[in-house]
């Protein structure tokens, strides 16, 4: 389906239940059609409209007419040879580009989706945001990563990761009409207590997700314990500072009662110190917060470095000032795990293509 084709129909995977009850209905069709329709697509993932065997040939007809079932195409797979991990390039309907990651761990299969078409955010260590901010993605266009690549793997997903490319926060309601669908006992049903959110520190968005007591799990991408080194490689703290941060993230804690974790990406000569552990102690206090450093990942853009062993180091010295934190398990290194890469060596072969 093209770009002008999608425009003039509608988005139906997006469609809470009560939408399409009221999309049914205008149709002359029953209200309990519009519950046959959301089990195809959110139990059966049905991929056409063709497919509802259930539904007369006219209602079938005229949906195919109206509506879009809008699927990613996989353009890429990798599998990794030392884990079993997996990463998706996935076509979207525009022709844009987002990646998946698909991991297996011993309490089950994990998946770790995009929410945006690039990133604004522009951390300075990051791969996503070197080709650029795009579109933010549909509800269907984040549910889509998982049906498809549930159906191309035969496995079903236990738990979610907001983590990929983008910032799901900086595409709220549309991560949030997500999240509606993907819990729906209609559908798929899934408990947002397996849910893990990662943002990189949009105050008001923290507050307001605070508000709605979902139950997800929030992930504050902190990377530096102070103010200046924070602004020098992640741009959003010049908005929202690392102290609003930090407050917003313990009153997330206090009105929902989840525990908040703060990803470190353990940079060396940038924040791997003595002194930087020292701040991050006194920074997030004894509060139960939970610590995930992250050997940062080398993109070739990027002059940063690090490695397993210097978070390990880092890892000492925030435990001797009675921080509990952890080393992030390496998943997929052997498939160009950064985010961001596969998505922009395809933008420019794509790009190289139209200019000639």
């Amino acid at each position: 389906m093209t770009d002008n084709e999608s425009n003039k129909k509608k988005d139906i995977l997006s469609l809470s239940l009560s939408e399409l009850e009221e999309y049914i209905q205008k149709l002359g069709e029953k209200k309990f059609r519009a519950k046959q329709i959301f089990c195809w697509l959110h139990q059966k993932r049905a991929e056409s409209f063709e497919s509802m065997s259930d539904l007369s040939k006219p209602l079938r007809e005229r949906l195919s007419e109206e509506c879009f079932i809008n699927y990613p195409v996989i353009e890429r797979k990798l599998a990794s040879k030392k884990d079993g991990t997996l990463k998706y390039l996935y076509r979207l309907y525009d022709g844009n580009y987002v990646e998946t990651v698909f991991m297996e761990y011993k309490t089950g299969m994990s998946i770790c989706l995009s929410t945006q078409v690039g990133c604004k955010m522009g951390c300075r260590f990051c791969a996503s945001a070197i080709a650029g901010y795009v579109r933010d993605l549909l509800p269907s266009e984040i549910l889509g990563q998982i049906y498809k690549t549930e159906k191309d793997t035969g496995k079903k997903v236990s738990s979610i990761v907001l983590m990929g490319i983008g910032e799901p926060l900086d595409n709220f309601d549309n991560v949030m009409r997500f999240l509606e669908l993907v819990s729906a006992p209609e559908g798929t049903g899934l408990s947002l207590r397996h849910v893990t959110l990662s943002t990189c520190g949009i105050v008001p968005r923290i507050n307001e997700l605070a508000e709605r007591k979902l139950g997800i799990t929030l992930s504050i991408s902190l990377h530096a314990p102070d103010n200046k080194s924070r602004s020098e490689i992640m741009p959003v703290n010049r908005t929202y500072n690392i102290n609003e941060l930090i407050s917003a993230a313990r009153r997330y804690f206090e009105i929902t009662g989840r525990r908040i974790t703060y990803e470190y990406a353990v940079i060396d000569g940038v924040n791997s110190d003595d002194a930087s552990a020292g701040k991050l102690a006194e920074l997030i206090g004894k509060s139960g917060s939970h610590v995930n450093l992250i050997p940062v990942n080398s993109v070739k853009e990027r002059e940063y470095r690090s490695s397993r062993r210097s978070a390990e180091e880092f890892a000492a010295k925030l435990a001797k000032k009675g921080i509990n934190a952890t080393v992030r398990r390496t998943l997929g290194s052997d498939i160009e795990a950064a985010c961001g890469q596969l998505r922009r060596e395809a933008s420019e072969c794509m790009n190289e293509v139209k200019d000639n």
